[in-house]
Order: C-alpha cells, then sequence, then structure tokens
C-alpha cells in the first residue's frame, strides 16, 4: 500500500520540485513528499528550487530561488524590482507575454470546473500593451520617505525608482525622485483627458486621504461621452478597460429602446452612460451603489437625464424593492454578488444578465447560483486587463435557461 504520510514543510527549508500547474491568485503548484507548495515565480514544466516561505495544514508557500529546467515560456522580466524580494505588484512579469494570456485561460477554465461543475474555455483578449497601461496607482513611502510599493505577503515598502506598468501621465519616476513623508499612502491618478491627482493619507490612518495636487474631480471620456470621477471614487485601472468593457456590455446586454435596465454596483455611472442611449427617452436605468462618493459623481453625470435613478446603498439590501428589469448589468466588488444578490436579480425576471467580474473564481461560484436558478451562461469573453500579473476580467452574458 503506498504512504499517505505527508512530509511536514519547515520555514526556510531549501527543496527541488517540479512545476505542475498555474492556479487561482498567481502561484504554481508543485508537491514534495505529499506536500502540496503554491509556489510564486515559476512557469508549468520548470524543475526549480525553491525556498519554502509559509507552511499550513492544507498547503504550503514557497519562492523560486533558482530555475534548474527553465520553460521556453521564461524571459527576463523587464522591470528590475520584479524579483522575489522586490515589489509584490507584477507576479507575471517573468512570463512570455502569450503565455500569460494562456495561463489565465487555463485558470478560468480550471475554476469554472471545479466551482460551477462545468467545462468552459476562453480566450483571454490583450487590450493593449503589456506596459504602461495603469492609469491608478497606490504606492507607499518607507520610513525614509522613500515612494515604493509593498512587498509581496509582506508590510515592509520596497522603495522603487520607476514603475514600467504605470501610464506615462501617471509620472512615476518623476515622483520617485522626491522626497516624501514617511508613512504615507499616495493615491496617484491620471485621467485620459490630460489630468492628474494626487493623494495622501498616512498608513495607519482610518480616515480619507487628502488631495495633495492636482483637480479633486477627473474627468474621462468614454465612447464619446465625459464623466466625473472623484479621488473617492473607484475607476478601472487599464487605460482601455472602460471603452473595452462598455463596448460589450453594449454588445451582450442588447438593450431596446423602452427597456428598462439595472445599473448594479453601478459606480459613477460608466455602464450607465453606454447604455442611455440604447433605453432612450421612453426607457430608464436606474443605478445602484454603496460608495456615496461614486454616486454624487453619478448624479452629477447625469443630471440632465431624468430617466436615470441614483441609489446610495447596499445592492442586498434595495434590490428587494424593485419589481421587475428587462436587463440587469451588475459589475461587483472582488468577491462577486453572492447567492443573495442572484436570487433578487432571478427574482425580477430579467430577459439578460450582463456580469463583468475582475475574479473567475467568484464568477464561477456565482455562475453556478445563476444555473440552479434557470438561467444559462450564454457568452464568456475574458480580458487582460491587468498585464504581468495574474488578474484576469470577464463578462459574461446570462439568458432564461430554454425548456426543450
Amino acid at each position: 500500500m503506498a504512504s499517505t504520510i505527508k512530509r511536514t514543510l519547515v520555514v526556510g527549508e531549501v527543496i527541488e520540485v517540479s512545476i505542475e500547474k498555474v492556479a487561482h491568485g498567481g502561484h504554481f503548484i508543485a508537491r514534495h513528499e505529499g506536500a502540496v507548495i503554491f509556489v510564486r515565480h515559476a512557469i508549468p514544466g520548470e524543475r526549480c528550487r525553491i525556498e519554502i516561505t509559509s507552511v499550513g495544514s492544507s498547503f504550503n508557500r514557497a519562492d523560486v530561488v533558482e530555475v534548474l529546467e527553465a520553460s521556453p515560456d521564461r524571459v527576463v522580466a523587464p522591470c528590475k524590482f520584479s524579483h522575489r524580494n522586490g515589489c509584490g505588484g507584477c507576479d507575471f512579469q517573468h512570463v512570455r507575454v502569450a503565455r500569460q494570456l494562456q495561463l489565465k485561460s487555463d485558470v478560468i477554465t480550471e475554476q469554472f470546473a471545479r466551482i460551477a461543475k462545468m467545462d468552459v474555455s476562453v480566450e483571454v483578449e490583450s487590450v493593449g500593451e503589456s506596459l504602461g497601461w495603469r492609469s491608478r496607482i497606490i504606492s507607499t513611502t518607507d520610513r525614509n520617505g522613500q515612494l515604493g510599493f509593498i512587498g509581496s505577503r509582506s508590510h515592509k515598502v520596497i522603495p522603487v525608482s520607476e514603475c514600467l506598468v504605470a501610464a506615462q501621465d501617471i509620472g512615476f519616476t518623476e515622483l520617485a525622485t522626491k522626497k516624501w513623508r514617511a508613512d504615507m499612502r499616495v493615491e496617484i491618478a491620471a485621467s485620459n483627458s490630460g489630468e492628474r491627482s494626487i493623494s495622501l493619507i498616512a498608513t495607519r490612518s482610518e480616515t480619507k486621504s487628502r488631495l495633495s495636487e492636482g483637480p479633486a474631480v477627473l474627468h474621462e471620456e468614454v465612447l464619446g461621452k465625459v464623466l466625473e470621477v472623484s479621488n473617492d471614487s473607484f475607476w478601472q485601472g487599464h487605460i482601455n478597460a472602460p471603452s473595452v468593457l462598455s463596448s460589450v456590455v453594449q454588445d451582450f446586454s442588447a438593450v431596446k429602446s423602452g427597456e428598462h435596465v439595472l445599473d448594479l454596483y453601478g459606480g459613477v455611472g460608466l455602464f450607465t452612460a453606454a447604455l442611455i442611449d440604447q433605453v432612450g427617452e421612453n426607457g430608464s436605468i436606474n443605478l445602484i451603489e454603496g460608495s456615496k462618493s461614486a454616486t454624487a459623481d453619478a448624479s452629477r453625470n447625469f443630471k440632465a437625464h431624468a430617466n436615470v435613478k441614483i441609489i446610495t446603498g447596499d445592492v442586498a439590501k434595495h434590490l428587494p424593492r424593485i419589481s421587475s428589469a428587462d436587463v440587469v448589468v451588475l459589475d461587483p466588488p472582488r468577491d462577486g454578488a453572492g447567492k443573495v444578490v442572484v436570487d433578487e436579480i432571478v427574482r425580477i425576471s430579467p430577459r439578460r444578465i450582463v456580469y463583468a467580474a475582475c475574479d473567475p473564481a467568484a464568477l464561477a461560484r456565482d455562475t453556478g447560483y445563476f444555473l440552479s436558478s434557470g438561467y444559462s451562461l450564454v457568452k464568456l469573453r475574458a480580458f487582460d486587463l491587468f498585464p504581468m500579473t495574474h488578474h484576469i476580467e470577464c463578462v459574461a452574458l446570462f439568458e432564461p435557461a430554454k425548456v426543450s
């Protein structure tokens, strides 16, 4: 009989392993004498020497310290701060870009198979260059006032002199030369209209950030419409994300003139702006969003549209007050909508549901809820809105299941 004894690993121990496959969260799976290990900075098929960084009852974590047999998809990271002791932001810089897309596709397939119990194969689509794409940056200063980023799974600030994924208008290299106050969170945002704002907050403070430079409200142009976005409001980080996602939502929703649309977790109104012309004067849109800053922006963005109703509050609490809708669009936070919200959406029987998700695991879970409630997954597209990282954006279309 084969032994089922699992070896207990020790933090700091260095071992040799073969890398099996990518895992959700940007890690890669390896096994050693029965122990499961999530490894950073590896590629499937490689033979690596790894150092154990944490241990647990079900799995362990490790970093690659030496590549013994390299994958043909391994490249030199373009950023000198992208390594095991460096910035914790870009965990895929060591992987050829085309393979990054395939790894992300593999993650989506695995999550849907494991969680939603369905076979899904989707190509992750590139939306632009893999560097210079990020229009929102959250940086941190160390105790010496140097600008940097938090290291992986730590509280240590790694000072950096440049950020290759930051959009040019962020001006990170210039900002990194400045002397900042120690232990500050530095939020930098650049709009596609040429504005830049910087807000500061002490890392140990629980108050809101304070505007330090630039306008308090940025202006973003998307598909011919200009939206106001305050510093405290969420906006997509990739410079091309707003237009890409808006176009997909328009396509998937296929809104008709006169219809009633729900825009859940609607933020400042990105998707409402994409659909307002389609519903026409006889249609209507209800935007529900928990952030007061975002709904204040949305109220200004749609003040000329009497058929747009802005609601501030918890989606789960406000949905029961709505009796029907033709189309529902939702873009929930990373942990997804959840069963309560899915059940409420199903209750009002929309003909189409368009779900934008930044976590394939949460989307797979919620897909399972929709499937069990009589809706089918009709279309699924995935986008590389976070190049050089493990993150993925998906847009799913659900429709009532056809009864044979």
